[in-house]
């Protein structure tokens, strides 16, 4: 009997009281559900008045929950693999997100010889072989495999992983290759400042990319004066907790301020707010061509292969804590699609960010 057929057949047979009541959308009873905390972020990279020390009290809070998977908005190599192969279907999608990956890639490959899918399949031979007590040597080589795989995240926390004076090169990592895991330990990026360090800090070995771009397509194939029409959809009156949020971001000047905003974007009507101005202005902008309804189906095909992404890497730890950090307007979606999923139970930022 096949697994999908083995499945079937206890589904058909289920007579227990609990699972006559279990949903068939939504949580199912397990005594050791999956707590999820989706941490909407606004893209550092983006912010004018920035300083690095200021995320320490927001890590501090994200260290004491203890989560035991991250994932980030990056793409995956995979992903950027094919979008690089299939560049007449997805035209610009790799140049946009995938130029740093692919970089990377050719350095490890050219001190390796391992293309993308080799690295990755080594990568993933050399975490389960890493062992408690790994060498500097070992992780080094980790570091250079995640790199050539894609998963420049994950070769961040390598890297930071490593005491600073074993940030060298050796084992796979060329001198090309320490200067770029270098800057990406400082990158003003979320998925660095804070899910690698993080991971790091916490002895995990790896994050998960989470980001999808195949729902470009959708954006891609629309009729000519899509983005004209897009821009003139954005160009309105910003709402009030918009301004509200600018302001907050203008102000930063300390930690104080700055897990402030963390707590601000993650409130419930914050994100109502940011999606009602953006994709339901677009959804009721009305045109022959549809406009605003390609961009919300690309927008809400984006956030479903995204959490599809985040359930997945949340198989590898059932009933684990998972961080998943992500840009802010995404929040709203991906928390509501993670509610449909059966063992996941959410987690109010505030419950970790504090009020």
């Amino acid at each position: 009997m096949t697994i999908r057929a083995w499945a079937l057949a206890v589904a058909l047979g289920l007579t227990g009281v609990a699972a006559q009541a279990a949903p068939l959308i939504g949580p199912w009873p397990v005594a050791d559900p999956s707590p999820v905390l989706v941490l909407g972020t606004p893209h550092l990279s983006g912010m004018d008045k920035f300083d690095p020390a200021w995320l320490a009290p927001l890590l501090d809070r994200l260290a004491a929950w203890k989560p035991r998977v991250i994932t980030i908005e990056g793409l995956s190599g995979p992903e950027c693999y094919l979008l690089r192969r299939y560049d007449k279907s997805w035209p610009d999608t790799a140049n946009d997100y995938c130029s740093r990956t692919e970089k990377l890639a050719a350095l490890v490959k050219a001190s390796t010889g391992l293309d993308m899918p080799a690295a990755e399949a080594a990568a993933e031979e050399a975490v389960v072989r890493l062992g408690p007590d790994p060498t500097p040597g070992a992780r080094r080589h980790l570091a250079a495999l995640f790199a050539g795989a894609g998963n420049l995240g994950s070769a961040t926390v390598q890297w930071l992983r490593l005491p600073r004076a074993e940030r060298k090169a050796g084992d796979g990592v060329s001198p090309e290759l320490v200067a770029e895991l270098d800057q990406l330990a400082i990158r003003k990026n979320e998925n660095y400042l804070i899910a690698a360090a993080l991971a790091a800090r916490l002895g995990l070995e790896r994050v998960y990319p989470a980001d999808d771009h195949f729902s470009d397509r959708v954006q891609a194939e629309a009729p000519p004066g899509q983005d004209k029409a897009m821009q003139a959809i954005w160009s309105g009156e910003r709402p009030p907790l918009a301004k509200q949020a600018q302001a907050m971001e203008a102000g930063l000047k300390d930690g104080a301020s700055l897990l402030a905003l963390y707590r601000f974007y993650n409130r419930a009507d914050v994100g109502e707010a940011f999606v009602r101005s953006d994709m339901g202005k677009a959804y009721a902008t009305v045109s022959p061509e549809h406009f605003g309804r390609r961009y919300v189906a690309w927008w809400e095909t984006r956030n479903l292969h995204m959490v599809a992404n985040v359930r997945a890497a949340m198989g590898h730890y059932p009933g684990q804590r998972a961080l998943v950090i992500v840009g802010a307007s995404h929040k709203p979606y991906f928390d509501g699609y993670l509610r449909m999923m059966h063992e996941v139970r959410l987690v109010p930022a505030r419950q970790v960010l504090g009020k």
